[in-house]
């Protein structure tokens, strides 16, 4: 792994918005709603310094619907034919026993 200087870095970033943490707190919803929208990150800021970077969520990819979303994830464990008990359970259920 190479070892990149920090103004290097910085200067690779010079694109990326950069807003104080205090301005941050007060627009947060608004700076999510941006950065998702046009995909660019936002640079949060302390007296100057960088502490976090806001950068969008990768895409999901979504289905048309959530039917047949767990289509081959199931299996089949035991006897499915069967009865499950025996005929003489039935008759003992029945008469109240």
């Amino acid at each position: 792994m190479t070892n990149i200087p920090d103004d290097v870095r910085v200067e690779a970033r010079a694109t990326v918005e950069r807003i104080s943490v205090s301005k941050f707190k007060a627009t947060c919803t608004e700076v999510l709603q941006r950065v998702n929208k046009t995909r660019e990150a936002v640079l949060v800021t302390r007296y100057g310094v960088p502490i976090a970077e806001v950068s969008p969520a990768p895409h999901q990819k979504r289905g048309s619907s959530w039917r047949g979303s767990m289509i081959g994830t199931g299996s089949i464990l035991g006897d499915i034919v069967s009865p499950a008990s025996s005929e003489d359970d039935w008759h003992a259920a029945t008469q109240g026993t």
